[in-house]
């Protein structure tokens, strides 16, 4: 579900195994918080999923990026998350998942996932934008949202923010 990193020069990616330069600039969750609350013997069962999408009933979640960029360095600090969507929004992404939706109008949705450096993430109204199908779709918290991971996407986070959020995962 996470990342398995130490707060070095260099990190193990537990996804493709190698070892990276620098402190690891993203975190992903695997699935939608909800999902991860099935047990595992029935969540088979009880939700369909693969990288990307997920339906658990008349519930659907797309996985996206939501990036708080960096103050002092370039980049940004990527969050793998899920989105929780209507069906329509889901099934137009469905439409466009081989193809460049970047054209498309954004779309509304919630986050999908409790972001522990933000506490009360879950549940938080973004808006959902779709890309090339090399990427996927990011998040942008509505611009009446005044929550620390609004504030951290609107104006970006610093050197010791980054530390303090790889600490929070024990990395």
């Amino acid at each position: 579900m996470r990342l398995g990193v130490s707060l070095s020069d260099s990190f193990k990616c537990s996804i493709c195994g190698e070892e990276h330069e620098g402190l690891p600039t993203d975190w992903a969750y695997t699935l939608p918080d909800v999902v991860w609350e099935i047990p595992e013997e029935e969540r088979a069962e009880r939700a369909r999923f693969n990288n990307d999408l997920c339906q658990m009933g008349e519930r659907y979640f797309i996985r996206c990026m939501l990036e708080v960029p960096f103050k002092d360095a370039a980049g940004y600090f990527g969050w793998g998350v899920w989105a929780e969507v209507e069906w329509p929004v889901f099934e137009r992404y469905l439409e466009l998942y081989d193809e460049d939706g970047s054209s498309e109008p954004s779309a509304p949705g919630e986050l999908a996932n409790e972001l522990s450096p933000y506490a009360g993430s879950l549940g938080t109204r973004v808006t959902i934008r779709f890309r090339d199908p090399k990427n996927r779709p990011t998040l942008q918290l509505k611009p009446e949202d005044a929550t620390q991971l609004a504030l951290d996407q609107n104006a970006g986070i610093d050197q010791a923010r980054h530390h303090e959020i790889l600490h929070l995962f024990q990395v």
